[in-house]
Parts: structure tokens; C-alpha cells; sequence
């Protein structure tokens, strides 16, 4: 199947939520080679790419909808940005949500834009990002 506006709007869903530890703040700057000392301490908060940690757990539940029917050996992650209302920081219990906000084709081409909703598991908005891919259908 191939993808088309009729896939707008679906929504995706970590399964489970996000504990964010102060190692794993800490452990993920030193993979980003930022020494900030804003990420680590006894209060740290995360580097803003952080929430990809966390989004991603949605974003794999939207690879894998069979209806879909996307490859991940023909996906290409495109462009991504951050928006926060505050800093995700230790202590943080984060669900996300991943939402398909457009689609549009360029030849075997499908371009998809998503965004994925963070929140505290109360509801308390943490930030959102937003994505893209593109996903090459030739000679599938």
C-alpha cells in the first residue's frame, strides 16, 4: 500500500512512558560530546535533541504500521526540530505521541511529516518535534 493524505491524522503512541534519569541525561551528552553543566548534577535538565530518546519510541510504533507498509532500509530522516515549553529534566515520567501531519509525493518518493507530542504522564505539555522522512517506493 502506498501512503496518501487518508494516513493524516493518524496518531501513535509510545508504548509506556519515558523515565528520565539523570544518568541516562548525562550518558546521552557525553554521546553528543556537549559538556554542559547543565546536564548533570543532582537537578540536571536535558539537551534539547534529548526528546529524540524519548520520540522515538513512538516514532518506531508508526514504522511499524503494516498499513503503512514503509521499509526502514528506505527511509531517509529528514529534517527535525524542537519546541519546549520547558526542559525535559530528571525525574520526568514523558509519553509520546506521534501524529502524521502531511504527506505529499515525488515520484516513488512519499514524503511524511510527523509530529510527536511530549507530555508528562499527568498531561503537562513538555514540547514538541517535528519530522520528516521520505520513503522511496522504486522497485519495491
Amino acid at each position: 500500500m502506498t501512503i496518501d493524505a487518508t494516513m493524516v491524522g493518524r496518531s501513535y503512541t509510545a508504548a509506556g512512558s519515558y523515565q528520565v534519569g539523570r544518568e541516562k541525561i548525562r550518558e546521552f551528552a557525553d554521546a553528543i560530546g556537549d559538556g554542559n553543566p547543565a546536564y548533570r548534577g543532582d537537578d540536571p535538565i536535558a539537551p534539547p535533541t534529548f526528546g529524540f530518546v524519548i520520540g522515538s519510541r513512538a516514532l518506531e510504533e508508526l514504522l511499524n504500521d503494516a498499513e503503512l507498509g514503509l521499509r526502514l532500509d528506505r527511509i531517509v530522516h529528514g529534517a527535525q526540530k524542537f519546541s519546549y515549553t520547558r526542559p525535559i529534566k530528571a525525574g520526568d515520567e514523558i509519553a509520546a505521541t506521534a501524529t502524521i501531519t502531511t504527506v505529499r509525493k515525488a515520484g516513488p518518493v512519499e514524503v511524511i511529516m510527523y509530529e510527536t507530542a511530549l507530555t508528562t504522564v499527568d498531561g503537562e505539555p513538555i514540547g514538541t518535534a517535528t519530522s520528516t522522512l521520505s520513503h522511496n517506493r522504486a522497485d519495491a
